[in-house]
């Protein structure tokens, strides 16, 4: 574990840095998740390993710094990646964003179109969240409702339903940071993500899992001719369920 000191937020964020001669791939992962859970699997598949792979923990999120000071909106997530980013000096880089990762990784690679080759998303959130995400679930509470008892309650539903594996990665984050986020995911981008997504001038695939299929993003996606993969034998969360379909597609989408 390696950590990047923010100065204007006086924090760290800590990631994981997998050496590799090829071009290098910065992971981002979404909502109550984290890099260092998510993708240690991912990028230890054969297909990935020649490739440099950068696992980070967002501020609030993991093994980072929690400020409760920090706004933990999409663009300032990516603000602070792109300083991350031209330290490493990093190019030919490849972006990859999971689901609420996917608008902070949209917003990253404009940010940074000088330094990036390719963007890769996982059922990304496009657009404003609707009724019934998580991150709308989330919104409904006031902050002081959510950090006093809704954040206690998500853990327990998450538990209970059977939905561990994202329960133990949400226990790591901050109450203030995920309420934050949801509240930024509920009202969308200034200029919304999936036209920024249309607008950028690299090549960018989308990766949907079969068992989130069919899927309205899936079908647009489609008829504006962005590329599209599938993973089998996974949905959303497909870097838990089907690790090595995860990492053949990323491989994939490199070549396209």
């Amino acid at each position: 574990m390696k950590e990047y000191f923010i100065d204007d937020q006086n924090a760290y964020m800590r990631y994981q840095d997998f050496p590799g001669d090829g071009s290098p791939i910065l992971f981002i992962h979404g909502l109550g998740c984290a890099g260092s859970f998510d993708y240690g699997e991912v990028v230890s598949q054969e297909c990935l390993k020649d490739h440099r792979c950068i696992l980070i923990d967002l501020l609030g999120a993991g093994y980072s710094d929690k400020p409760e000071d920090f706004d933990y909106r999409v663009s300032s997530h990516a603000a602070y990646l792109k300083s991350f980013v031209e330290s490493l000096k990093l190019t030919n880089l490849t972006i990859f964003g999971h689901s609420l990762g996917g608008p902070i990784a949209i917003e990253l690679a404009k940010l940074c179109l000088d330094r990036v080759e390719h963007l890769i998303l996982s059922e990304p959130n496009l657009d404003a969240s609707v009724s019934g995400s998580s991150s709308s679930e989330i919104a409904a509470f006031s902050e002081k409702e959510f950090v006093d008892y809704g954040f206690r309650k998500i853990l327990t539903e998450s538990q209970t339903s059977g939905n561990t594996m994202w329960a133990a990665t949400l226990s790591n984050w901050s109450p203030y940071a995920v309420h934050r986020l949801s509240v930024n995911a509920v009202q969308g981008g200034k200029t919304p993500w999936r036209q920024m997504l249309y607008d950028l001038n690299l090549p960018k695939t989308v990766i949907f899992g079969r068992k989130s299929l069919p899927d309205n993003d899936y079908t647009s996606l489609a008829e504006t001719g962005v590329p599209l993969r599938i993973v089998e034998d996974a949905g959303h969360s497909m870097a838990w369920e089907n690790p090595s379909g995860l990492a053949q597609a990323i491989v994939a989408c490199l070549k396209d």
